[in-house]
């Protein structure tokens, strides 16, 4: 098995933490997840994980759109 890097490893959170993190309810990560347009999501096996890479990137994302749409 290949040598880890810890420090390339990403911060996986679970959905609970996704939620707080972005200050919105869990069911509106769920609603948004079978929607596809909230931030990106994997499973592993029974489990919805987000990589805080994703949840800060759709943030830019969702701030870049707004400022935008401002204009």
């Amino acid at each position: 098995m290949p040598d880890r890097n810890p420090s390339r490893d990403p911060e996986l959170l679970a959905i609970a933490e996704a939620a707080e993190l972005l200050r919105a309810p869990v069911a509106t990560l769920r609603h948004w997840r079978h929607l596809g347009t909230g931030p990106r999501s994997l499973r592993l096996g029974r489990r919805v994980l987000y990589r805080r890479d994703d949840l800060d990137a759709w943030i830019d994302y969702r701030r870049a759109e707004a400022a935008a749409d401002r204009r």
